[in-house]
């Protein structure tokens, strides 16, 4: 599903990483842990294509992000790629459903066909009474759950996860871990989560560490 070959990156004079390889499998999750600092969001934005290397290479579902014009490169990420951050990044002025419908319009959907799908999402979220919530008067939670149902409306390959629960109690946070590991199995999707908390860690197929721009 993914592969990065020899990926670096630098901002001014400090490099971040080193020379990175990595690959992950269709259908697997997994989880990318480190220190502060040892470069995991910024691999994760070069794989979501939000950012770009100085070097290497990147291979998604075998097509090369370098070989995208800038539009064809937005619209492949919005059909293939879906994002969940640590702040959720909810559009304070829509309601839940309007969220979490937003990129399927994006995609060409009629606005009908986008928010019954997202209703669909909200539903196995077990959200539809949210539905027409703005994300002020959700929990932190529930926000959280409308941000997946965001990431997941246009049925991407590859879900990237930048500490999804960094914010979230430790109830809310073991349901999102639960439910990351019951969507991959229902939909066959690929994971990938930049995570400090070790017990998610240590629940993907494979754990991956960052250190100083490297994997060890």
């Amino acid at each position: 599903m993914i592969k990065a070959g020899n990926i670096h990156k630098a901002y001014g004079s400090l490099q971040v990483l080193k020379g990175i390889n990595l690959t992950v499998e269709e259908g697997e999750i997994v989880s990318v842990i480190g220190a502060s600092g040892a470069g995991k969001s910024t691999l994760l934005h070069i794989l979501g294509t939000l950012d770009k290397p100085d070097k290497g290479s990147l291979l998604i579902r075998g097509m090369s992000p370098e070989d995208l014009s800038e539009k064809k490169l937005a619209r492949f990420r919005n059909t293939h790629i879906g994002f969940v951050f640590q702040f959720h990044y909810l559009l304070p002025e829509f309601t839940a459903l309007e969220n979490v419908a937003i990129p399927a319009m994006i995609s060409g959907k009629p606005r009908k066909q986008a928010e019954a799908a997202a209703m669909k999402l909200l539903e196995r979220l077990e959200l539809p009474d949210r539905a027409d919530h703005k994300p002020e008067a959700l929990s932190g939670g529930e926000q959280q759950r409308v941000a997946v149902a965001r990431a997941l409306i246009n049925n991407p390959a590859v879900v990237l996860a930048d500490e999804p629960s960094g914010n979230l109690d430790s109830v809310a946070a073991k349901n999102l871990h639960r439910l990351f590991f019951e969507l991959r199995d229902e939909r066959k999707q690929t994971f990938v989560i930049v995570t400090h908390n070790m017990e998610l860690a240590e629940m993907a197929n494979r754990m991956v560490s960052i250190k100083d721009g490297l994997i060890i």
